[in-house]
């Protein structure tokens, strides 16, 4: 199965990835410009978000992006994660350097990272709300936890609707994805590793430390950004992007 996705403009290859707490409705903000400023833009929905139905067997999520490139005949990419979608771009960064030209990673999520306390308790947190039957619940805790005091209304709405489809979707699921184990030390691509200073700590210690481990990359972080800072201030981060994509593929 080819993912659902959408794909635009001329010149290299930009793909980008969601959380799993959105779709790839959470790049609108950036869609246009980055098609507009020279690059194909690529954005997907992960199995059992946005338009793509659950899987009916185990899968792999890198291995879904994968196939999609070859689909459409995309031999190297630039990536740009957020959260979940950031542990499969560096999954996919060390599983396939070659290609991979460029790692903007918002808020990452990494391959074998241990959640610390806080974090699990989040997760129990909605799992009792969801087995309650209390999807409105689930919702606004996702809402209050991922965005930062930067985000307005209408975005906050616009996550409201993304994660209540998503947990519509995979309250039905019976399988997940394929646990993945990877050497980051295989990761070859320039890297921006993005922080939020509001952002949960597992999330601000994942970006701080990925300069120590992967050989070309570089921590910066947001001072006013919750996890989804590209929602948060589009256009300030859309520049951000633009930026780092411009100096990475240069000459590419």
């Amino acid at each position: 199965m080819i993912i659902s996705h959408d794909v635009s403009g001329a010149g290299p290859a930009v793909v980008l990835l969601h959380s799993s707490v959105c779709d790839r409705r959470m790049w609108d903000p950036q869609w246009q410009p980055l098609v507009d400023a020279g690059y194909r833009v690529v954005r997907c929905d992960f199995r059992g978000f946005g338009d793509t139905p659950l899987a009916d067997a185990p899968y792999s999520a890198s291995a879904d992006v994968l196939s999609l490139l070859d689909h459409l005949g995309i031999e190297t990419a630039a990536f740009v994660g957020a959260s979940y979608g950031g542990r499969i771009a560096l999954t996919i960064a060390a599983l396939r350097p070659a290609a991979v030209s460029a790692l903007a990673l918002l808020c990452a999520a990494k391959p074998g990272h241990q959640p610390s306390d806080a974090l699990l308790a989040l997760d129990a947190e909605e799992e009792e709300l969801l087995e309650a039957g209390d999807i409105d619940g689930a919702v606004e805790l996702n809402v209050r936890t991922w965005l930062g005091p930067e985000a307005d209304e209408p975005t906050r709405e616009l996550v409201r609707r993304m994660q209540r489809h998503n947990f519509e979707v995979q309250l039905a699921a019976t399988v997940g994805p394929q646990k993945e184990d990877v050497d980051l030390a295989r990761v070859t691509a320039p890297t921006l590793a993005v922080g939020g200073a509001h952002d949960v700590p597992d999330f601000r210690e994942i970006a701080a430390s990925l300069p120590a481990l992967l050989p070309n990359a570089r921590h910066q972080e947001l001072p006013w950004a919750g996890h989804l800072p590209n929602l948060e201030r589009p256009a300030e981060v859309t520049e951000l992007l633009k930026a780092f994509l411009q100096e990475s593929l240069a000459g590419r």
